[in-house]
């Protein structure tokens, strides 16, 4: 019996270990640090989308440029960071100790996987950016200094185009990377809302194309998709 009775004991232990473990590897600790003083006293919110609206999740007030946040997570959700009413920032919700960083720079969320490689494909997105601000200085400059017109718009388009090509490809592999995780739709997502009113661009088609039935049958996307596919076949071009 007493045997028996250290079984079930060590079995006890074992589940509440199990369970105890599980619990810890389904929270989420947030901690950020702010270098902006302005941002001192504001409070900041996560939200997430629910159905069709945002609905918060947690919020902190940064104080003395600190703020903590955290939770349970029931499942890895792309969710936002919000400064009162305006957002700053996309960041995954995830199992993890997640850090924060704003300063003038801009905004580093790390330290859980899909963060991580969130903020890899932001900061190489930034990258290009920084290139297209450079390459429209130079065409000013280029005028500037006397260049033939049409010589300066034909260099200047070929840089631009290469830069365009390089952002869909980055943005085309970093989906498609995703596809069964949060991010591959979030960013899909982005990209559309990032044009006048919902379309589908020859990337978005091909992005398509070629995604998984877990991608095509995510409810944001089918939304989008119909929505999109809806605009194009009454728009004069069709």
């Amino acid at each position: 019996t007493n045997l028996h009775g250290c079984s079930m004991y060590k079995l006890y232990f074992f589940l509440l270990c199990a369970i105890l473990c599980t619990s810890c590897s389904k929270k989420y600790k947030i901690e950020g640090t702010s270098s902006v003083s302005m941002l001192d006293g504001k409070m900041l919110f996560i939200k997430i989308p629910v159905g069709d609206r945002l609905v918060n999740i947690d919020s902190a007030e940064v104080i003395h440029g600190l703020f903590e946040m955290q939770g349970k997570v029931d499942s890895t959700v792309l969710a936002s960071l919000y400064m009162d009413d305006d957002c700053i920032m996309p960041l995954v919700i995830e199992p993890g100790h997640i850090a924060i960083q704003i300063d003038n720079a801009g905004i580093t969320i790390k330290g859980t996987p899909l963060n991580d490689c969130f903020n890899d494909f932001v900061m190489q997105k930034n990258s290009l950016d920084d290139r297209a601000y450079e390459v429209e200085h130079e065409e000013s400059r280029m005028i500037m200094d006397g260049k033939d017109l049409q010589t300066v718009h034909e260099e200047i388009q070929k840089k631009r185009d290469q830069l365009s090509e390089e952002m869909n490809q980055l943005t085309k592999t970093f989906i498609q990377d995703n596809y069964e995780n949060v991010l591959g739709p979030g960013v899909f997502l982005m990209l559309g809302n990032s044009l006048p009113y919902p379309l589908l661009t020859p990337l978005m088609q091909e992005i398509i194309e070629g995604a998984p039935d877990s991608f095509k049958n995510n409810y944001m996307i089918q939304e989008y998709v119909s929505v999109a596919r809806e605009n194009m076949s009454h728009a004069p071009f069709h």
